[in-house]
């Protein structure tokens, strides 16, 4: 007697804590409560779940896939549209706490090489404070200038030109 109330015992138990385990939900898959089944990350990310870090950055649709911001002549300031663009690169860094970023200043070819150099720099350092105010950690950001010696076009016109007053950012750590 006392191995069949032993039995119904435990049973009884296992089938309770079934039960409190509850249906799966809709989205869950194979991966388990709350993760993305595998080729599901884009509907995780849509309903909130958890996408990994890479995901994000190789999107093309993703706001994340712009990371050149280009600037007028002899001026730091960021446009309003980029503002928009950088406030999501700002929320992905304080979502992201492991990620870090370089951010690259660049300037035309007209100027001296000093001032280009310092104008790099003022622009990769408001891009960095439009971030940080936006919610990235300062000690995620680096800013470096270089300048007026990495351009990416080499003419020497207002079209050349325009490409190369830019900030860069260049994402690692993940």
């Amino acid at each position: 007697m006392d191995r069949l109330l032993k039995l119904v015992l435990v049973t009884g138990l296992v089938l309770g804590l079934a039960a409190c385990a509850g249906p799966a939900k809709e989205g869950e898959g194979a991966a388990g409560a709350g993760g993305p089944a595998a080729g599901d990350t884009r509907r995780a990310a849509e309903a909130g779940g958890p996408v990994d870090a890479k995901t994000l950055l190789s999107d093309p649709d993703s706001p994340l896939a712009k990371r050149v911001f280009y600037f007028d002549f002899d001026s730091a300031e960021v446009s309003a549209e980029d503002r928009a663009a950088l406030r999501a690169h700002a929320e992905f860094l304080a979502a992201h706490p492991g990620i870090s970023a370089v951010l690259e200043g660049h300037a035309d070819e007209r100027g001296t090489r000093e001032y280009n150099m310092a104008l790099g720099e003022r622009r990769a350092k408001a891009v960095a404070k439009l971030l940080v105010l936006q919610g990235a950690s300062r000690d995620q950001l680096q800013t470096i200038s270089f300048g007026e010696e990495r351009p990416v076009a080499l003419g020497h016109d207002e079209a050349a030109w325009r490409l190369n007053r830019r900030v860069e950012i260049l994402y690692s750590g993940y």
